[in-house]
């Protein structure tokens, strides 16, 4: 049965048929079960009043007639200290990057022909970038060399979610778009593993058969069942770039689908960050000075994407005045060269500190430089998930 409800009646479990009533200009396309509270206040940010939810497709009761009883108010929960946010990004991180490597494995055999494990886990990781974007952000930072192409992925569906989300698109786009980031990649799993993870520069041959990547994962998607046109968009195109130099099509300019677009960007920048068989990482912020000096990217996009996630971003080593490591914990509210630091090691002695928050925009000490954990021989996923998110202020 259909019915339309105020945004103020709308709980987690209800499915959202669709949008009956907002403010703005910006199309909502919202539909799908509501899961989390986070989710809801997304879409009241966003301008919506009413929407019709089908209460035969919701997991709970629809809300009571005004002459019923009220229900007893829920009690607000407190919200989440740094560390308790990081340690719930850290577990639907490793969730994710489990639930990736099933289903991948699955496509090896030829046995993964459902979508839903991925479709829920890009729902999830949308929920959580709505809940606290800088604790799942910090996690794209944390890189293991030897789970580049699962790691990539996720990274990429976490990245496209911001993105999305900066842009201002609505819940059901940023679900399609943070879906193909997901699996944009997939077919990379059916080639060689010597082929790709060579610490040899490629022969012509090598490389060609690298480029059918995109086509065999394109194939593989098609057949797992329904998939948006928007998420195919992104999985088929975005190694292509706005002067024809990309793969597989060289398509130009306005034959790339903005998505696509966007998922260069952040392809591009994810794999400048991380540490690969055959080639070494460089720190964020490098990363971006890149991206700027890349003509072939669509450079309005590369420049909104600075802005998403800032000249520091968050999760990424910074290099203090004071000789102190740090990691960004939170962007600058008023200056962008001037974020949250948790600082935990001394350059100048060589050894690990206590962990304190410092905010630059009120301290006489700021960043001279974006560094790798390698530059200082540290070994930062080890820490970070054993020493650092347990003790965060």
């Amino acid at each position: 049965m259909l019915k339309h409800i105020a945004i103020d009646e709308l709980q987690p479990g209800m499915f959202v048929n669709q949008v009956v009533e907002q403010s703005g200009t910006l199309r909502m396309r919202s539909k799908g079960l509501v899961k989390t509270q986070s989710a809801i206040d997304a879409l009241k940010a966003k301008g919506i009043r009413v929407v019709e939810i089908d209460t035969d497709k919701s997991t709970m009761p629809a809300p009571r007639k005004a002459e019923s009883k009220p229900e007893k108010s829920a009690i607000k929960s407190k919200p989440l200290s740094h560390s308790e946010a990081l340690n719930k990004a850290n577990d639907l991180y490793t969730q994710a990057i489990s639930i990736q490597g099933s289903f991948i494995n699955e496509l090896k055999s030829g046995a993964g022909r459902d979508l839903t494990p991925v479709v829920d886990l890009s729902q999830s990781i949308i929920d959580s970038v709505f809940d606290n974007q800088d604790a799942l952000s910090c996690l794209t930072m944390i890189k293991d060399a030897d789970s580049y192409l699962l790691e990539h992925s996720i990274n990429c569906s976490i990245l496209m979610s911001m993105f999305a989300s900066h842009l201002g698109y609505d819940r059901d786009t940023i679900e399609q778009a943070c879906l193909g980031a997901l699996l944009m990649d997939v077919g990379m799993s059916s080639l060689p593993e010597e082929l790709r993870y060579s610490t040899q520069s490629l022969s012509g041959s090598d490389w060609e058969l690298i480029k059918t990547h995109v086509d065999i994962g394109v194939e593989l998607v098609e057949q797992c069942g329904d998939i948006s046109d928007l998420a195919l968009s992104i999985i088929a195109q975005h190694h292509e770039r706005n002067d024809g130099s990309g793969y597989p099509k060289a398509l130009k300019k306005d034959d790339i689908t903005l998505f696509a677009k966007m998922a260069a960007i952040i392809d591009s920048y994810d794999a400048m960050i991380s540490k690969r068989s055959h080639q070494e990482s460089i720190a964020p912020a490098a990363a971006l000075k890149r991206l700027v000096k890349q003509p072939a990217l669509d450079q309005e996009l590369v420049n909104q994407f600075v802005q998403c996630v800032g000249v520091h971003p968050v999760g990424s080593l910074v290099r203090l005045k004071s000789g102190k490591l740090g990691i960004v914990s939170q962007a600058g509210k008023t200056d962008l060269l001037s974020p949250v630091v948790m600082t935990f090691y001394s350059t100048n002695s060589g050894h690990y500190n206590e962990i304190k928050r410092l905010d630059l925009s009120k301290s006489d000490d700021e960043i001279v430089s974006g560094v790798r954990p390698d530059d200082f021989g540290i070994d930062l996923p080890k820490f970070f998930r054993e020493v650092f998110i347990h003790q965060v202020p």
